[in-house]
């Protein structure tokens, strides 16, 4: 078995001349990303907003390397994702990339620890004793009860098994496809804050993309998605604590 991969905490992003086309009715082609260049530095938390369907998913799946672009390239540090084999690019994604879904994807017949620890018996033979401290201090720190079932969860509950589960191997990339969607204010508000200190205390780069302007005001940078571009949008919470300061 190869030796794993060594990553830094926080890996930069550089996105260079993106094109990405979805094929429509009659054969034409429509283009939903058009990024000339984009760059992320590491442990950075970035909100990629917009509303439904205007490419925000398909920008976290070209990141992940799940959707491959027309054109351009997508480096994360060293390594060009977009140049990557398809078995290089299994292999680089599951020891590099942390995915929180917008639908959870637990297993109701397993518990909240077996769902954390789930991942794992893909690649392994069996859960070492430090993975399961690990996926059990995570669920600890997200208050969730390891013997949980998903079938009695609350759907903030189920967001926080979904969020320990991403996080388990340490990932320096955590990518979030709105991770606050369909949650009540209170319970957004404690999982988005959540994610953010999470990852914050791993150092990964965060990535999140949301229509929840309130999420996106609390990370370092948030950009909209126009005309099938990247534009940074001011930040609020910037702007206050610059007026409380003066």
């Amino acid at each position: 078995m190869p030796a794993p991969l060594q990553h830094p905490a926080g890996l930069g992003l550089e996105l260079h001349d993106l094109l990405v086309t979805f094929a429509e009715h009659g054969g034409a082609s429509r283009a939903v990303l058009d990024v000339r260049e984009f760059t992320v530095t590491g442990a950075r938390q970035i909100a990629v907003c917009g509303p439904s369907g205007s490419g925000k998913t398909t920008l976290l799946n070209v990141l992940a390397g799940l959707l491959r672009p027309q054109r351009g390239s997508v480096h994360w540090a060293a390594v060009q994702v977009t140049a990557l084999s398809e078995p290089a690019l299994d292999r680089w994604r599951r020891e590099t990339v942390g995915l929180v879904f917008q639908q959870f994807h637990l297993f109701p017949g397993l518990s909240a620890l077996d769902n954390v620890l789930l991942p794992l018996h893909f690649t392994q033979w069996s859960v070492t004793a430090r993975q399961r401290s690990r996926a059990l201090k995570l669920l600890d720190r997200v208050a969730v009860a390891p013997g949980g079932d998903p079938r009695t969860l609350s759907r903030g509950e189920l967001q926080r098994v979904a969020l320990a589960r991403a996080l388990l191997p340490n990932p320096p990339v955590v990518l979030a496809d709105e991770p606050t969607a369909s949650l009540d204010r209170t319970t957004a508000r404690s999982i988005s804050a959540m994610l953010s200190t999470l990852c914050r205390e791993t150092g990964a780069t965060l990535i999140v993309a949301t229509h929840d302007t309130t999420l996106a005001d609390e990370l370092d940078e948030a950009y909209d998605i126009v005309e099938c571009g990247l534009k940074q949008r001011p930040m609020r919470r910037s702007v206050d604590r610059l007026a409380v300061t003066a």
